[in-house]
């Protein structure tokens, strides 16, 4: 694989829509060890990553397509080795992009990702659904190429923000062995988790402080399905001054209630709501996702989005899809 990217003479590394710490961590890693082994390239994010990964380095080696869609149109055309980073549908990719990755004919495309149901759509894939991360296959895939010595700080830290952030600080169960290990490696590289840790988890804003414990009084619980949820509508959100990533995390608070198998966490998104859903095991919330709100994910986390809509119905419709789901 090593001698066939060293053909390449530009490479894009896309990354999802609602780009989160794994595929910000992975995309990161991969284009500063791109960079070392003297491939050009450019992360791709269809829009904004969150502000809590802002301080990684790496990052200015990077476009939004939202801002700057055609600049993304002529990098396309000049390239000839696309990554796709963490996601393995090109529809994570959103219109406009998917399009783009669609009409790939004349480029490689290499899919590096661990989560179910592949569309595979690469030329050369990399799904490892018991992986933690797709920074944990990034890790692998340097080690692979023989290029262990080639990881350095930043990369890292790249690669360890990927893994806490998707593994819940390796409190899931897609923890192993091998993920531990990887951490390890980084560690013996010079890593400074603490400081990683920090910069993700323990940098809050006071207004974020304030919609959190506003989210919290906003918690109701559906008993039938053993669901606890929240919605905050975009008018709550703007009250405290809501940025990217300031929302990270609340559905692990409803996950949290003694009792709960279930946890569902509706924001409102400009012309979405979105979704995020977790289950302690019972219900495959990844299969849930798919059916009724076009996403997807892995059994005990997962996402989806629909379209604005009146939030009281979408509450309705929600527990009623649910009721339905954990009947089967």
């Amino acid at each position: 694989m090593l001698d066939l990217i060293k053909t390449k003479k530009h490479a894009l590394i896309f990354s999802h829509q609602g780009p989160d710490g794994d595929s910000v961590g992975s995309s990161v890693s991969l284009s500063l060890y791109l960079t070392k082994i003297g491939i050009n390239n450019k992360i791709i994010f269809p829009d904004h990553y969150p502000n809590f990964l802002s301080w990684m380095s790496g990052l200015e080696n990077s476009l939004v397509a939202t801002d700057n869609l055609q600049l993304v149109f002529d990098l396309y055309n000049k390239s000839d080795l696309i990554f796709c980073l963490d996601f393995n549908h090109r529809s994570r990719l959103g219109n406009d992009l998917n399009k783009i990755i669609s009409n790939s004919n004349d480029k490689y495309v290499i899919v590096l990702d661990h989560h179910t149901n592949p569309e595979n759509f690469g030329d050369f894939e990399i799904i490892d659904e018991k992986a933690s991360s797709t920074s944990e296959l990034v890790f692998n895939f340097i080690v692979s190429n023989g290029d262990l010595k080639l990881i350095d700080i930043p990369i890292s830290e790249a690669i360890y923000a990927g893994l806490i952030t998707d593994t819940g600080s390796f409190k899931y169960d897609s923890v192993s062995s091998s993920t531990h290990l990887v951490a390890s490696k980084l560690k013996d590289v010079g890593l400074n988790h603490v400081e990683v840790h920090n910069k993700i988890f323990d940098q809050n804003s006071v207004s974020k402080i304030n919609l959190l414990g506003y989210a919290l009084q906003k918690i109701k619980i559906d008993s039938e399905s053993s669901l606890a949820y929240l919605v905050l509508s975009e008018k709550e959100l703007s009250k405290f001054n809501y940025k990217k990533g300031d929302s990270e995390g609340f559905v692990n608070f409803c996950l949290s209630i003694e009792g709960i198998e279930n946890a569902a966490f509706l924001r409102e998104d400009k012309e979405l709501i979105k979704m995020s859903f977790r289950s302690k095991g019972k219900v495959k919330v990844n299969e849930f996702s798919r059916k009724y709100y076009g996403g997807g994910g892995h059994i005990n986390a997962a996402g989806g989005a629909i379209k604005k809509s009146d939030l009281n119905k979408v509450i309705n419709e929600l527990i009623q899809n649910f009721r339905s789901f954990c009947s089967v």
